[in-house]
């Protein structure tokens, strides 16, 4: 068992999710180091406590359990392999959770090259968006080997509330895209749900009370439409990060010989309205693909 005592816990990323996900691991009690890009981004952060670390290498070299969740692939590739990176600075028997949306094949690498180190590396990218993360209401996908996963458990519990092993490495980035997969459509029937509600002279928020809780229910519908309406498109998720996410899902589906018409669909309506300049708003900016056209 991971006692709260004897553990260190690092945490690289303190973005929009980030930021209260590792505050959850501080207010439990656990002494937490932080690295970030930004150091702003992590003021609030070390106000309560938090020990700042220079690097990654830094980081490892201090914690027995490492989460992780930065932007893109790539950036995930240099905090793990890189030179001055997690695991070849980690310590032996520590765990390295990344919770970034990455790719499946990346996250094989990883445990394969912790795995050579003697480092337990889970792959577990979450779900909920910045309210999710607020209120440790989580959905936590992990890939790895089971004993890594128990020992590491009570730690995802702090930070959610579904939190399913979904098997060895890159299961969970698999089952991430799953999931991304499943919002891309829904996210275009959201947005025209409440344009063709407005077009009809209907009170969308009147609406909204009658069919989220019918058979067209749904987390986007229930926590994204309202933000629409109230013309809300501050990021709970950003419209870059979700390009990224459904171009590594579509890319994993034409590997495997699959066509994803909906996928593509969602995917050409984003970044139509990222080039407009809305990369960095939330998800529910597409509402302004229809206000817009």
């Amino acid at each position: 068992m991971l006692s709260k005592e004897d553990t260190v816990i690092g945490f690289i990323g303190t973005g929009v999710m980030g930021k209260s996900m590792a505050g959850h691991l501080l207010d439990a009690g656990y002494q937490l180091t932080v690295y970030t890009r930004t150091k702003d981004k992590a003021s609030d952060l070390l106000d309560k406590g938090a020990v700042w670390s220079e690097s990654p290498r830094d980081v490892a070299q201090k914690a027995d359990v490492v989460f992780t969740i930065v932007g893109y692939p790539s950036d995930v590739k240099e905090v793990y392999l890189g030179e001055n990176g997690l695991i070849a600075n980690a310590k032996p028997g520590s765990y390295l959770i990344d919770m970034t949306t990455s790719t499946p094949s990346l996250a094989k690498e990883i445990y394969e090259k912790a795995k050579e180190k003697e480092v337990h590396a889970i792959d577990a990218p979450v779900s909920g968006g910045d309210i999710g993360a607020r209120e440790a209401r989580l959905a936590i996908m992990a890939g790895g080997d089971d004993e890594a996963f128990l020992q590491v458990e009570p730690l995802l519990n702090i930070l959610g509330t579904n939190i399913v092993h979904q098997g060895e490495a890159g299961a969970g980035q698999h089952t991430k895209m799953c999931n991304q997969i499943a919002i891309a459509s829904n996210m275009i029937g959201v947005c025209e749900a409440i344009i063709y509600a407005e077009k009809s002279g209907l009170d969308p928020e009147t609406v909204l009370k009658s069919i989220s809780t019918g058979a067209a229910g749904s987390w986007s519908l229930s926590n994204l439409a309202p933000r629409m309406i109230d013309g809300n498109f501050e990021p709970g998720f950003y419209i870059k990060h979700f390009i990224k996410d459904m171009k590594i899902a579509l890319d994993e589906a034409k590997r495997m010989d699959m066509q994803v018409p909906g996928l593509s669909l969602a995917l050409s309506l984003y970044e139509q309205i990222a080039e407009k300049g809305e990369e960095n708003s939330g998800t529910q900016a597409l509402y302004k693909y229809w206000k817009q056209s």
